[in-house]
């Protein structure tokens, strides 16, 4: 906000939104909008968004419902930036860093020129990549890590994983991506699911040592290729979907991770006989309850700069639309929709 004589005048800044929740085919779906830029607090950081990506978080919080939005929605939880400005409480970042995060989704997206993020869940941007490159990591980054690491409580030090498998199901998609590259770093033997060959083609770039089809039994395939079961179990699709196959093909004591929500209850008892451990993952639950260890995320997106910048992992990136607008935002929304993608689709600078 600037003061000019006794009169306020509150910035501006181009922003892509919603008032209303409506089918993607929609107009007013999303909209290009004039909004007032956002001004920081405590560890808040002001980030100049250089480019952002989708995830299917954007396209399930679109959902029709009947809700109208007085202050549109701003959506859109994967960026990478630069910061302009930091709160009186920061200590981790400067004006001029160079930043990508996924931000948090009790607060507004970063379908903006200008966004508000705090410190803890930001990293420093990897240093071989540029800005939509970036972008294309950190939700999915977050995601996987956590998923493999936390949840699944996999150990990083390759020698203690040996001999030891995991199926990732939807492993050529964004987070499927990112996990098959993560698991193969701690040392297991990866397993994925695709049905079409550009999906096998694209996950076995990537390092999946072998494909399966997550359209037939998993158990029969599984023993074409030497298997009997396997120890751990990453669901990055329908989890109801594929919940027998998941309880028939998990070692005993093994461990299963989805990130997926279910429409109906799934039966926990087929795991019961295996000792066999469920647990879910979700990025934003950090952010969302600012839990004591809120900063992990700014510790684990610096990990993953480093592995990307010492050429352990690499981007995901698929398709860059530009610039960021309603149209090209709507564009990637329905091709998300579709359930088809591969890899992140990204959207680079405001015209």
């Amino acid at each position: 906000m600037k003061e000019k004589g006794a009169i306020l005048i509150m910035e501006k800044m181009k922003a892509v939104g919603l008032h209303q929740y409506l089918p993607v085919d929609q107009p007013e779906s999303l909209l290009d909008l004039q909004i007032a830029k956002p001004s920081v607090k405590d560890r808040d950081l002001l980030i100049k968004v250089k480019a952002v990506s989708v995830n299917p978080v954007d396209y399930k919080v679109r959902t029709p419902k009947e809700k109208f939005e007085d202050t549109p929605k701003i959506l859109g939880w994967d960026v990478a930036g630069i910061v302009v400005e930091s709160g009186p409480l920061c200590t981790l970042f400067k004006p001029g860093d160079e930043v990508y995060y996924a931000g948090d989704i009790t607060r507004q997206g970063c379908n903006s020129e200008f966004h508000l993020v705090d410190e803890r869940i930001v990293g420093h941007k990897p240093k071989s990549l540029n800005f939509a490159e970036s972008a294309a990591l950190p939700l999915t980054s977050i995601t996987a890590y956590e998923a493999i690491f936390d949840r699944m409580k996999v150990s990083s030090l390759s020698n203690e994983n040996k001999n030891k498998t995991i199926l990732i199901i939807g492993a050529a998609g964004g987070v499927g991506s990112i996990a098959i590259q993560l698991a193969k770093w701690a040392g297991l033997t990866v397993i994925g699911t695709a049905s079409r060959q550009e999906s096998r083609v694209w996950a076995t770039d990537l390092g999946a040592d072998y494909i399966i089809n997550h359209y037939e039994e998993f158990i029969p395939q599984l023993k074409i290729i030497g298997f009997e079961a396997v120890d751990y179990i990453l669901c990055l699709n329908s989890t109801q979907e594929y919940w027998a196959n998941m309880a028939e093909a998990i070692a005993p004591q093994g461990t299963i991770c989805s990130i997926v929500e279910t429409d109906e209850p799934i039966n926990l008892t087929l795991l019961k006989n295996k000792s066999v451990t469920f647990v879910w993952e979700f990025m934003f639950t950090r952010s969302m309850y600012q839990t004591e260890d809120m900063n992990e995320q700014h510790k684990l997106l610096n990990r993953i700069a480093i592995l990307v910048d010492s050429n352990i992992l690499k981007t995901t990136i698929s398709e860059i639309l530009y610039p960021i607008n309603a149209d090209n935002l709507r564009k990637a929304h329905a091709i998300l929709e579709n359930g088809k993608t591969i890899g992140k689709i990204v959207l680079e600078g405001f015209k």
